[in-house]
């Protein structure tokens, strides 16, 4: 691997953020994504009203030791370094799962240790399949089941936006697509119906709520009826993991984004024979991996996506 700063000041993020592929910064009105320069959001200006909300990390894979990046470790510490350095700390960080490679004890635990270090007080998760590879989840939901009654699904409120944390990985078979169950799905007919439409929504889960390209099992087979219920709202931001790249889309009011991870990249669908570690140069995987932030602009909630890499 390339020898990466782990504690760049914030000139250095920030020069980073705006010229060095970090992605789009976007605002989300009335389901409509307008991009703004990252060199003018950089040094703030252009984003005055935008309120830091929340990180999202993913895809962390803490235990893998492959040749696709044999230090996780050391890459989940590079982007806790740039949370850490953000001059404007957001309230807290949502994890989109697979914290673990293979979800064992000690995984959980150096997964914990690392986490424990963002310089920020709350911590939301979802589990990822690599998380529940027993297929009851022990030991994710003995350390993050709390808020949720260890079913894996809960919501929350924060700054006038409701959270929706879905699960979407307990029957999940490799090469299959991700799966709500009725339970979850009338939970959630039930956790949105007192919420009135102008409230803006951002629901957070692993595998991505739309087809990303289902022959790989990049999608969730009954996310439709999720995103039914959801159309109601004028602004929804739906966040995933899982294939470790960012995609993204509109639908009416509804905003869909996937996440890099802080471990490996993954090839693009349907290139090459399948899902899995993409082994890169050394020195090209730190702009394959990283992070979002979402901040919320103006008195409409609207969310603001910009997505940093590790370069």
């Amino acid at each position: 691997m390339s020898d990466i700063d782990t504690a760049p000041t914030r000139r250095r993020m920030l020069k980073c953020m705006a010229y060095g592929g970090a992605g789009t910064l976007f605002a989300l009105t009335g389901g409509v994504l307008t991009p703004i320069d990252l060199a003018l959001a950089a040094t703030g200006r252009g984003t005055q009203t935008a309120t830091p909300l929340f990180v999202q990390i993913s895809d962390t894979h803490i235990g893998f030791n492959k040749e696709a990046n044999p230090d996780v470790a050391g890459t989940l510490r590079q982007t806790i370094a740039l949370i850490n350095a953000m001059p404007v700390k957001p309230a807290f960080v949502v994890h989109t799962g697979d914290i673990t490679h293979l979800s064992k004890a000690e995984e959980f635990d150096n997964a914990a240790q690392l986490i424990s270090t963002i310089q920020i007080g709350d911590l939301h998760t979802v589990p990822g399949e690599h998380d529940v590879t027993d297929g009851i989840g022990t030991e994710y939901f003995n350390r993050f089941g709390k808020a949720s009654n260890n079913k894996g699904y809960y919501s929350f409120d924060q700054a006038g936006v409701h959270f929706v944390a879905l699960n979407n990985v307990m029957s999940f078979k490799p090469g299959g697509l991700g799966t709500l169950g009725p339970d979850q799905l009338a939970w959630l007919e039930q956790d949105l119906r007192p919420r009135g439409a102008s409230t803006p929504i951002v629901v957070f889960g692993h595998i991505p709520l739309w087809n990303v390209y289902e022959p790989w099992g990049w999608g969730t087979g009954d996310a439709t009826q999720a995103v039914a219920l959801l159309k109601r709202f004028g602004s929804v931001t739906v966040l995933n993991g899982h294939i470790h790249q960012i995609v993204s889309k509109v639908e009416g009011n509804v905003t869909f984004h996937t996440a890099r991870s802080t471990a490996y990249p993954q090839p693009v669908g349907g290139v090459g024979p399948g899902p899995g570690p993409l082994k890169v140069p050394s020195e090209q995987l730190p702009g394959m991996l990283g992070l979002t932030s979402v901040s919320i602009k103006g008195d409409h909630g609207a969310a603001m996506l910009n997505d940093a890499t590790l370069a």
